[in-house]
């Protein structure tokens, strides 16, 4: 979900699906012949779906879903689109001109001097979930996570390892679960409510759900998780009674909005030092490599 394409160019090629991750529902493209519309300066989604019908309605294989336009910097707007195919399915991004006669693909990075200072202090801030390693660490990494997104379960190895050789890292568990997975709210709710009166017992309920994660189910979300959570050391009547009140959803609510505002669409997404990386993407050496960089920065004189 990480592997982010440009969609200027590589949209035309029919491999751009290898290798994603990222599970999303189908959805039929549909075809339109109307000329570009906006509203302000918002392409309509009518006008987006004429244009990926353009870039693909050679290929009855795929199929997308315009997930969202808004605003974005420089008088440009954010279309988020969901393309689906035999190989997987992506969340992808076009950022078309205020003109609406081009789109860039990919990402809009942070610039200047200093460019992750900005989300570095948003996040600090607004995040709310349990934590691990040093509260003075001079590395904070922030990892927007969902309990059922089985590529969170398969990059957790990755932070276990990286936890473990990097001794001054402190680690931030931010729940942001997905519409798509339909017990994914649940859980994060539960794992708010242990978080927040037993944090050792958050880290065994995180693991303890990733273990059986392929055993969940919609229909028998609350039994599993009741049990995974005494397994944990949790009291899983308290924390079910917990998980029901709407401040714990508002806790989550917010913790999603904090990922949204920094343009999180998927799960694992990782902040090491308000730089977002790859978490799960990106080979160990190299991920290592940025956080002990971030470490000499992060030090105080």
């Amino acid at each position: 979900m990480f592997r982010h394409i440009a969609l200027c160019c590589a949209l035309l090629s029919a491999s751009f699906l290898a290798g994603q991750q990222k599970a999303v529902p189908p959805t039929h493209p549909t075809s339109s012949s109307a000329h570009p519309a906006t509203t302000g300066s918002l392409p309509s989604e009518e006008t987006v779906n004429a244009f990926m019908q353009q870039m693909f309605g050679y290929d009855p294989s795929l199929s997308w879903k315009v997930s969202e336009i808004k605003p974005a910097p420089g008088g440009m707007a954010l279309v988020n689109v969901i393309i689906s195919g035999p190989q997987g399915q992506q969340a992808n991004k076009l950022y078309v001109t205020p003109d609406g006669k081009h789109a860039i693909g990919g990402e809009l990075i942070p610039f200047g001097a200093h460019p992750f200072d900005p989300a570095k202090e948003q996040l600090a801030k607004g995040v709310n979930g349990p934590s691990r390693g040093p509260a003075n660490a001079p590395v904070t990494i922030v990892e927007f996570s969902d309990l059922q997104c089985p590529h969170c379960k398969q990059a957790q190895p990755t932070i276990d390892k990286l936890l473990t050789e990097e001794k001054n890292v402190r680690l931030v568990f931010q729940s942001f679960p997905l519409p798509l997975h339909d017990w994914a709210t649940k859980a994060a709710y539960y794992a708010d409510c242990i978080g927040r009166t037993n944090n050792d017992a958050f880290w065994k309920f995180m693991q303890g759900t990733y273990d059986v994660q392929g055993d969940i189910t919609a229909g028998n979300s609350d039994e599993k998780l009741k049990g995974i959570a005494d397994a944990s050391g949790a009291k899983s009547a308290e924390v079910a009674a917990c998980a029901d009140k709407p401040d714990t959803a508002g806790r989550v609510e917010r913790s999603m909005e904090l990922g949204k505002s920094l343009e999180v669409t998927g799960t694992p997404t990782a902040f090491v030092n308000g730089r977002k990386v790859p978490i799960g993407g990106m080979p160990y050496d190299t991920l290592k490599m940025i956080v002990e960089n971030a470490a000499r920065e992060g030090k105080t004189p």
